[in-house]
């Protein structure tokens, strides 16, 4: 009985836990989205479709070879630091963080220069053609920056310092910004490899600098180490490795599979339908990775407890993702002029089938968590290797026989069969289930971009736009209802109608 006036005020805490790690986060992630698009946008327009689609596959390459190169490094040493972080032992902490750095710097330079040794391979599976070699080659030093960023903001995400993380990536964003527009302007598609090592290597200064402001994790002779720190760091970086592989490489396959059917053009096209699509999804899935997982993990072995936080962080990412995903649907024309130019109108249909699968992802992947969270390290990898197959298979298949579109059917039916996989797996292990309220959301939103999506094929397209904004703005204010009632201190110095505080309330 004594635990039960409490339970408000714990829900009450998750709720505002969620949307504080969601608000710190986000806001810096908008701040890098925005100077991204304006790096896009100037460079869609002198570029145009093909130099974007160049970009897309050179960024692709680099990917894929990170994620092989950095064997989970910057996911398994998060892990490590943050449990040394939790003993209190300094010793321990400036260990694991010297065997983190000296694991990323060994491991970055045998991806570059691997990369460089195969550039020729490389060129020819990716492009075709062994004329972009020296491009691929040059792209290992982008790969050693890389990974040797990842150990560096491994650190600062293990020690909980999730403000300078999130400084290091605006910073990132800001310089990335500043040297790629006035080189793209000059050299054009020349530019675009060096334009991607300068950003990589502004991206790691400003993370060594802020690494270095943490105190007590440094003067540990590397002979003191204990040996068995690189052994776990690299075993549970393995998973993580896999997974990180097989995403890369089921989009760098469907990227491929575009350009070999449908033409560079295209392949610019699904790049730009891609970035477009994931803009608002973004912001509440980084959040849950730096902060719903974490706690999740310190309940995993109380099913209850597991229940009431992945139900809690569905709603909120529902309310919060749904009303930006329908409205990006509803003005995909508009949207795509936007960000790009008036040549990639042709991306539109392609941006809202991305759409459904965004939304679809939301809901799959705070149930996607358990299985992380509870070490079922096979269980994890054999989801994402079945993924892979459909995903790929599927554009495989459809590509060809559709056209650009198809890659985007392949990636929402990739989401209809993931959710409800997930789902059964976390039913049987542990009891999980959807609470009424997050049941009414997924008929309610499920329903509204039904109805949005349908419209554009059935209705012309300004009449389809007039709809799809009725059934955005209504689905935005019950958003703002929801969140107003969950958590009355949400939009405290407000100054709101009446009536919405009487109907919040």
């Amino acid at each position: 009985m004594s635990d039960q006036p409490t339970a408000p005020h714990a829900k009450f805490d998750s709720y505002r836990a969620i949307l504080h790690s969601t608000a710190l986060i986000g806001g810096s992630s908008v701040i890098v989205m925005f100077f991204a698009l304006v790096r896009m946008k100037v460079l869609a327009v002198l570029l145009g479709p093909a130099g974007v689609g160049l970009l897309a596959l050179y960024s692709a390459v680099a990917d894929i070879v990170v994620a092989v190169a950095g064997l989970g490094v910057s996911q398994s040493g998060v892990r490590q630091i943050a449990q040394a972080e939790g003993s209190g032992d300094r010793n321990r902490i400036a260990a694991t963080v010297d065997t983190v750095e000296r694991a990323s710097l060994m491991l970055g330079l045998g991806g570059g220069l691997g990369l460089a040794i195969l550039s020729i391979p490389a060129a020819l599976l990716t492009f075709g053609s062994a004329e972009y070699a020296l491009a691929v080659a040059a792209l290992g030093i982008v790969v050693w920056l890389r990974v040797l960023t990842g150990g560096q903001t491994a650190l600062l995400q293990g020690v909980r310092r999730v403000r300078d993380l999130a400084t290091v990536n605006v910073i990132a964003a800001i310089a990335g910004t500043v040297l790629t527009v006035p080189m793209v302007f000059v050299w054009r598609e020349a530019a675009i490899v060096p334009a991607l090592i300068f950003g990589a290597l502004a991206t790691w200064i400003a993370a060594r600098r802020y690494c270095r402001q943490v105190p007590g994790v440094r003067g540990i002779p590397f002979t003191k180490v204990p040996s068995s720190e690189l052994g776990e760091l690299l075993r549970l970086g393995f998973a993580f490795m896999i997974s990180g592989l097989l995403t890369m490489g089921a989009a760098y396959a469907v990227r491929i599979l575009v350009l070999h059917d449908e033409g560079v053009e295209a392949a610019g096209l699904y790049q730009a339908a891609w970035a477009i699509s994931g803009l608002y999804v973004t912001v509440v899935l980084q959040s849950m990775g730096t902060d719903f997982y974490p706690r999740l993990a310190g309940v995993i072995q109380d099913s209850a407890a597991v229940t009431r936080l992945v139900n809690e962080q569905t709603q909120v990412s529902l309310l919060l993702a749904g009303p930006g995903v329908i409205a990006t649907i509803t003005f995909s024309h508009l949207v795509v002029i936007a960000f790009y130019s008036v040549e990639f109108t042709a991306a539109a249909g392609l941006l809202r089938w991305l759409c459904i699968g965004m939304m679809l992802r939301v809901v799959s992947w705070p149930m996607g968590y358990i299985i992380v969270a509870k070490g079922w390290q096979k269980t994890f990898i054999g989801i994402e290797i079945a993924a892979t197959i459909l995903h790929v298979g599927l554009a495989a298949l459809l590509i060809p026989v559709i056209g650009l579109e198809g890659s985007g059917i392949a990636f929402a039916v990739l989401y209809i069969c993931h959710g409800p996989l997930v789902y059964y797996i976390a039913r049987r292990s542990i009891a999980f289930s959807f609470s009424a309220g997050n049941l009414k959301l997924l008929v309610l939103y499920g329903s509204a971009c039904a109805m949005v999506f349908g419209g554009f094929v059935w209705l012309p397209l300004w009449w389809a736009i007039a709809g799809g904004t009725l059934v955005s703005i209504g689905v935005g204010f019950y958003s703002l209802f929801e969140l107003r009632r969950m958590l009355p201190n949400l939009l405290a110095g407000m100054k709101l109608p009446r009536w919405f505080s009487r109907r919040a309330v």
